[in-house]
């Protein structure tokens, strides 16, 4: 718990910089009084659900965003058996790549990953 507020403390002092913010300057876009914003900062203090909205729309990104919830991006790039350093130069019997479909299926439910189009 408390490696996830450093974490997500770091994430806001980083981007308070890149916005070339103060504290100050942070606090009043926010509504988060200053001293409040320096504790978090710190990493001494919890985020309330608003403040992480405020801080959030201050940044122009979304809350998932801020507490790295975002869906990670994958590449587009196609790989086949070989790619993937498989023996028997990536002949695979068809009973073992229906397994390797339906994990990869089961995979892409759970993270509610697009379907590929057929």
């Amino acid at each position: 718990m408390i490696d996830d507020r450093l974490t997500l403390a770091k994430k806001i002092i980083n981007l308070r910089e890149d916005h070339n913010m103060s504290q100050i300057e942070l606090s009043e876009k926010t509504g988060i009084e200053r001293t409040a914003l320096n504790k978090i900062e710190r990493g001494t203090r919890k985020v309330s659900s608003d403040e992480l909205k405020a801080l959030a729309k201050a940044f122009n990104i979304s809350s998932d965003s801020l507490l790295d919830l975002s869906t990670p991006h994958f590449s587009k790039t196609e790989l086949n058996y070989e790619d993937l350093g498989l023996p028997y130069k990536g002949v695979i019997s068809e009973d073992l790549n229906d397994t390797f479909r339906l994990l990869a299926q089961q995979y892409a439910e759970k993270h509610n990953l697009p379907k590929k189009d057929q």
